[in-house]
């Protein structure tokens, strides 16, 4: 599902934030992505999605070399995978429903698709009761699992989490960690990166561990 192979990353400065990173990982895998801060764990987060491009090597997912997808095509690339950040990124002024909706809005759905959409989103992270509700309104493990809800809602082949259980507590954290686990078990490919190493340890999932740009372990 998601191929690196040999790919560096150097930034116009002179940085180099990726050194001949290489693994695989393969459909309805979970992933752990560790590393201190300034590893690399964003920069490779960011090549995933586009924002970013390698310097070289090759990136290829679900069977194609993203280094090939032209500007115009980065929209539709970014279709296929799902975003949960630390801070969720919720909108305070959208109801609990218009949040998990913008996606598909965005995306062009219809009326009918997004609400069955959404509703099935809701009820897969536990909130479908709460679709009325006012991001304030929820707690810090709820509107996680909007954020979560919102980024499964286009039913997308990966999800990638960048430090998705930072503010919460071990038992949100979790709860959050066991969404993750039901994904991958119906076939999405998640990678969370996160520098929490008690939480990692609690799963039996595989570990790449990033060290000043490279690779320092992967079992």
């Amino acid at each position: 599902m998601i191929q690196f192979d040999n790919v560096n990353k150097l930034y116009s400065n002179g940085y180099e934030a990726l050194s001949q990173v290489s693994f695989e990982l393969n459909r309805g895998e979970m992933t752990f992505l560790t590393g201190h801060s300034g590893a690399g764990k964003s920069t490779l987060l960011k090549l995933v999605t586009l924002i970013e491009r390698p310097s070289s090597g090759s990136i290829v997912i679900n069977g194609q070399n993203i280094s090939q997808i032209p500007r115009r095509g980065i929209a539709y690339h970014r279709r296929r995978i799902g975003m949960v950040f630390q801070n969720h990124y919720l909108l305070f002024d959208r109801n609990v429903y218009d949040n998990v909706a913008l996606p598909l809005e965005i995306s062009g759905y219809r009326p009918q698709d997004i609400g069955r959409r959404v509703r099935a989103a809701l009820d897969k992270v536990g909130l479908l009761d709460k679709e009325n509700m006012y991001p304030l309104l929820l707690s810090g493990g709820e509107q996680q699992r909007v954020g979560i809800a919102r980024a499964v809602v286009n039913k997308p082949l990966m999800l990638l989490a960048d430090e998705p259980t930072g503010n919460l507590d071990p038992q949100l954290s979790a709860e959050v960690m066991d969404l993750f686990q039901q994904f991958s078990q119906v076939g999405v490919t998640v990678l969370i990166a996160t520098h929490d190493l008690s939480l990692v340890a609690r799963y039996p999932h595989r570990l790449l561990a990033l060290e000043n740009g490279q690779l320092s372990n992967d079992w």
